[in-house]
């Protein structure tokens, strides 16, 4: 009986707000982290890309070799040690398991640790350097992967999920396994080509469906089909809270065989988003602080569904600017605020116990451009530990687990709190500590474009209110280091700074 190729799986990823004093580190990705038998079993028949690696090898007949798998979503930056940490095991994982014939990782494309501005680099540089330049390595990157040229010169094939929410990330899996499992059959000669636009947009603006993204998007879908020869071309909108060289755009093709060809097409298309660069801001939508609760005050009143007020700039869960203004200025509105980060806050309503009406401190470990710790009178719903299989189309069949975590009453608000820092993108976020959604006047998420799948479609209308929070949509505010000039918008002249909405004090004494 033949047996089909050995194909590595492993992933290492983080989203890094480069500007955040919190690291991500070793505990936080080993809470995450999957390896051996345990790899499979957790993430087969997941909307994730390791699973759509495992459902493409299975269908191909190939045996799938588990090394580690961790994804930490977005935090801060990397540790070293945890970068190290990490590295060196995914390394040693691929020098025990002996002789295989490819090699397929989930990278994020947006790490930073303290040291290292391109740590995927620098982690492809060293597993290149061990399997040798014949192993064939494909990678799949977030459609907000900063793409380094070095990383695309030691991948055979790198592909990207075009959509933002990430709804295809498991398909991105299927993509580039299958194209692995091509190669390693004599079917295609996959050649890469990368090219960068200095271009970069605030996280809010890359939501796939807004025009004239959409468009472009479309355009990067055709090509495979409109271009022979073309196997598959990507769109990266980088990310713009990861202080790094390479931040921004990418255009990444693949061609059967013809480099020359990926070439030519993928600078087509970066001419193209270039052009778009200004139509691609969409500075009107968005609000400041005060502007924006007023907004969606209003609306909320003589709506017969939910508002959604979107603090996009929010990048801990953990900002207290929106929540304190809703409740000093909407307090008979039925307001839900999910998955708020405070451990502290969760261990004092254990203590207090269900019932309890506790003075309490939301905000332990937010700082004052997050809007500082705020305290509010509450009701003790519900107290407990808070573990669960997603059901949402990001997060479907993975497990969830935000630890410790209470509800809490204030006034008409409610508010959920958790031990682990995650963000509310779907359904669950709601149902899992009883609240229903058709119920509330005002939804409170924190969510970017993630959101989107499941809430747009639900809500009368989304408020995106901006704040000096380190995921600000003004990015000119931000300390970059090491981003080089003529990245667009960085270098255009920033409009005067808005009282609510450009670091001019906002905390309320209240």
């Amino acid at each position: 009986m033949s047996i089909g190729p050995r194909v590595a799986v492993g992933g290492f990823a983080l989203e890094s707000v480069s500007f955040l004093p919190q690291q991500t580190g070793v505990e936080d990705f080993e809470r995450e982290a999957r390896r051996g038998g345990d790899l499979i079993d957790a993430l087969s028949g997941t909307a994730s890309v390791a699973g759509g690696f495992l459902a493409a090898l299975e269908a191909g007949g190939a045996q799938a070799v588990p090394l580690v798998h961790t994804d930490c979503s977005a935090a801060g930056p990397a540790s070293d040690a945890a970068f190290e940490r990490f590295r060196d095991e995914l390394l040693q994982r691929l020098a025990d398991d002996g002789a295989l014939d490819g090699v397929l990782l989930f990278l994020h494309g947006a790490m930073t640790t303290p040291a290292r501005p391109d740590p995927e680099g620098d982690l492809l540089t060293a597993l290149r350097a061990q399997v040798g330049p014949d192993l064939p390595v494909m990678v799949a990157f977030d459609l907000h992967a900063n793409l380094s040229p070095r990383s695309a010169a030691l991948c055979d094939a790198l592909f990207g999920f075009h959509f933002s929410p990430h709804v295809d990330m498991a398909e991105t899996g299927m993509r580039a396994a299958r194209c692995l499992l091509a190669k390693l059959e004599g079917r295609v000669d996959p050649q890469l080509a990368l090219v960068k636009v200095p271009l970069v947009l605030p996280s809010i603006f890359t939501a796939t469906a807004l025009a004239p993204l959409s468009d472009l998007v479309a355009r990067s879908l055709a090509l495979p089909e409109e271009v022979p020869g073309i196997i598959d071309a990507s769109i990266f909108c980088g990310f713009a809270y990861a202080d790094t060289p390479d931040i921004g755009f990418s255009v990444a093709v693949v061609a059967n065989g013809d480099k020359a060809l990926a070439q030519r097409e993928a600078e087509r298309l970066a001419s193209e988003i270039w052009r778009n660069r200004a139509a691609l801001l969409h500075d009107d939508m968005v609000h400041n602080l005060s502007d924006g609760i007023a907004v969606a005050s209003r609306q909320a009143r003589r709506a017969d569904r939910p508002v959604v007020v979107l603090e996009h700039a929010d990048r801990l869960n953990n900002s207290t600017w929106c929540l304190r203004r809703l409740l000093n200025e909407a307090p008979a509105l039925a307001v839900h605020c999910p998955y708020f980060w405070d451990p502290a806050a969760v261990e004092a309503a254990s203590a207090a116990g269900v019932g309890a009406r506790v003075s309490l401190v939301l905000g332990h470990n937010t700082e004052e451009r997050a809007g500082g710790p705020l305290a509010v009178e509450a009701e003790i719903l519900w107290v407990g530990e808070k573990r669960f299989a997603g059901t949402g189309p990001m997060r479907r069949g993975r497990q969830v687990d935000l630890g410790p975590a209470a509800l809490l009453r204030i006034g008409r608000h409610t508010v959920s709190v958790v031990s682990v820092c995650t963000s509310a993108i779907d359904l669950d976020a709601l149902e899992q500590f009883g609240i229903d959604f058709a119920e509330l006047d005002v939804l409170l998420l924190r969510s970017k474009t993630h959101f989107r799948a499941v809430f747009e479609p639900l809500a009368a209308s989304i408020v995106i209110v901006d704040t000096p929070d380190w995921g600000t949509a003004d990015l000119s505010i931000l300390p970059y280091r090491h981003v080089p000039a003529g990245i667009y918008p960085l270098g255009r002249e920033a409009p005067a700074p808005h009282p609510d909405r450009r670091g001019a004090p906002m905390h309320p004494s209240a």
